[in-house]
């Protein structure tokens, strides 16, 4: 019965996105209710529509007068009622909403949330109630269904949003492990596919990211199911059918636009999610980490004198953290968790005493298979905790299923009552997760340096796309995979800058990082929380450069695609003369060059083929001679 009511649903909403695009410049002449929601004069604009003869709503978004979205259909459909049409105009109601928060990882750590939000309220001619609540904000606008009765499960909706037909787009394949590639179509060119729900269009409004938020296992994961020859991508949840007892709030449909510097140092996505759940979060502390899987693979992960030694240069380099992944509990080890004296046989409390005494902290991998029941949480996260371990990176979910929604529901209160910081690996990806729940230090959901097939153009995409809308574990710095990575070592050590994660994973080889030494230094100063994060140069596909500032000081990032040049990076940072020290690529490996320029001026940097830079830049005052602490 599934497949037929699934279809039912594809095909009322393909219907519908079809009427709104064909048909929109003749509504005018047709009666409708119409509805503004602004957060500003100069912010996005939201108008949403009800058609008086069809009872079906539509939301458009501009920016300065400036179509950003065009109308779209919106409407859900449960199985005792169809809420997207034959609906009829209740009331409105608005409100603002205000909210300052920290968090302890992110593009900023403090930060403040300013929305208009709207209630329209509708009713079918049988009774059935539907409130949709909008959003806008001065980067952003957003909806969510609002079920006020019980309806049943949810079938669909036919929620989708109409891009201009000739906006280019950066699109990536969906997957279930949200690892594919971006790449360049426009809104109508790209092939008939499901996408990811963090595609970037380039309107004629300003840029528009499409993004979740607030995604729970009250509900259900959402792709983009697109058919090439238009510019709309309906929505496509990961279930047949959503199971849902009692009042439902969805998942808010979230839309990030204004220009490119905007839209990357937005934070709208966390500011729609629910308040921090952990009353306490002074245990959480990012920081930088040393990987051992593409050091060492799991061969590392089965020594303990690997893993010492790996300690030891953490120590070092004054990194706060390791990583031990996969093979450390493995049955080829000398225990298991099924051994009932598992908990005594392993070498883990050994490594996690040796780190301590040295400074650094143990984060351990896990497949989710053995944390999927609660027996088997109670069996290993008290136990990691007692241990001391600082965190786990739980791996393989692969999906955005109700049922898998509703086990990150379950072990995320969990990991934080055991004092455990957490990195999501083949995962969903953040949608405002790490605001409710802040041990959420980083999440893969990307083509990251595992990836043997990335591209520079998909590098030079990643800023402004998936790691808008929360930290990546992307695992930068792996020196060691010369010919197995597109970018230039001088664009690797970049990365670190240019990619956020609270947890940054670093994934060379000792080895590696020694034979670099401006790439060891360098990662040495880098820190895992930032204060600000500014876009000074950027196009998707083509070059990215982020600034983050921790302190006084600013870190930047660059990293490109395509032929070599020198690039002129506007210094956007404050007033004033600031010491700049550039990593680049030499004739004969990395150089650095130091200079002082004034705020304002541009930092030019010789950059070799799909390659990058990294740069530290502080306050001069005479006798200041560098950045490095």
């Amino acid at each position: 019965m599934a497949v037929p009511i699934r279809t039912a649903v594809a095909a009322l909403c393909a219907g519908l996105v079809a009427a709104l695009c064909t048909t929109a410049p003749a509504r005018a002449e047709q009666h409708q209710q119409a509805w503004a929601v602004s957060a500003a004069a100069h912010a996005p604009r939201a108008r949403i529509s009800l058609d008086d003869a069809t009872g079906t709503l539509s939301l458009s978004v501009s920016r300065g007068g400036r179509t950003v979205l065009e109308p779209s259909p919106v409407g859900i459909v449960t199985e005792q009622a169809d809420l997207s049409q034959g609906l009829r105009f209740l009331h409105r109601k608005d409100r603002r909403v205000e909210e300052r928060y920290r968090t302890r990882s992110g593009k900023r750590l403090e930060r403040r949330a300013r929305m208009n939000e709207t209630r329209l309220s509708f009713a079918t001619a049988a009774g059935a109630r539907l409130d949709l609540v909008v959003r806008a904000s001065a980067d952003g606008v957003a909806y969510r269904y609002v079920l006020p009765a019980d309806h049943g499960d949810v079938l669909g909706e036919t929620s989708a949003f109409n891009l201009p037909p000739d906006a280019t787009a950066w699109l990536s394949t969906y997957r279930v492990d949200n690892e594919g590639q971006f790449a360049r179509y426009t809104a109508a060119s790209a092939p008939t596919n499901a996408y990811s729900d963090q595609a970037l269009f380039a309107t004629p409004g300003g840029y528009a990211l499409l993004a979740e938020s607030d995604l729970t296992g009250s509900y259900s994961g959402a792709r983009l199911a697109h058919t090439q020859g238009a510019g709309a991508y309906r929505i496509q949840l990961a279930d047949d059918r959503v199971r849902a007892v009692g009042p439902l709030a969805t998942p808010w449909r979230a839309l990030v636009t204004g220009d490119l510097a905007t839209v990357t140092r937005s934070t709208f996505t966390d500011d729609l999610a629910p308040a921090s759940q952990v009353a306490d979060p002074s245990w959480i502390r990012p920081g930088t980490v040393l990987w051992t899987w593409l050091a060492g693979g799991r061969a590392a992960g089965q020594s303990l004198a690997a893993q010492k030694a790996y300690v030891d240069y953490a120590a070092e380099r004054h990194w706060p953290y390791e990583a031990v992944d996969a093979g450390w509990y493995f049955k080829t080890d000398a225990w298991d968790t099924t051994d009932p004296d598992w908990r005594t046989n392993s070498w883990l409390p050994e490594l996690v005493a040796y780190a301590r005494a040295k400074g650094v902290g143990i984060i351990v991998w896990i497949h989710q298979r053995d944390l999927d029941t609660p027996e088997e949480r109670e069996r290993w996260l008290p136990t990691l905790e007692r241990w001391g371990v600082k965190g786990v990176k739980i791996d393989f979910m692969n999906s955005e299923a109700q049922s898998m929604l509703q086990w990150y529901d379950a072990v995320l209160p969990e990991t934080a009552a055991h004092h455990l910081m957490v990195d999501f690996h083949g995962s969903t990806i953040p949608k405002g997760v790490q605001r409710t729940w802040p041990q959420v230090m980083t999440l893969e959901g990307v083509g990251g340096e595992e990836k043997r097939t990335n591209t520079a153009a998909h590098l030079t995409t990643l800023p402004f796309t998936r790691n808008v809308i929360g930290s990546m574990d992307f695992t930068p710095g792996g020196f060691q995979r010369v010919g197995q990575r597109p970018d230039s070592d001088a664009a690797e050590v970049g990365l670190t800058v240019a990619y956020e994660s609270g947890l940054q994973m670093f994934a060379g080889t000792p080895e590696s990082y020694d034979v670099r030494p401006l790439a060891r230094a360098f990662l040495d100063q880098v820190p895992a929380a930032w204060d600000d994060t500014r876009l000074l140069a950027g196009q998707p596909g083509q070059e990215a450069v982020l600034a983050r500032r921790s302190g006084d000081r600013w870190f930047l990032g660059g990293v490109y695609a395509g032929a070599a040049r020198t690039a002129r990076v506007p210094l956007s940072l404050a007033p004033g003369r600031w010491l700049v020290e550039t990593v680049r690529d030499g004739a004969d490996g990395l150089v650095q060059d130091r200079r002082i320029l004034r705020g304002g001026d541009a930092l030019t940097v010789d950059v070799v083929a799909d390659g990058g830079f990294a740069a530290l830049a502080c306050p001069w005052r005479p006798g200041v001679t560098t950045c490095y602490r």
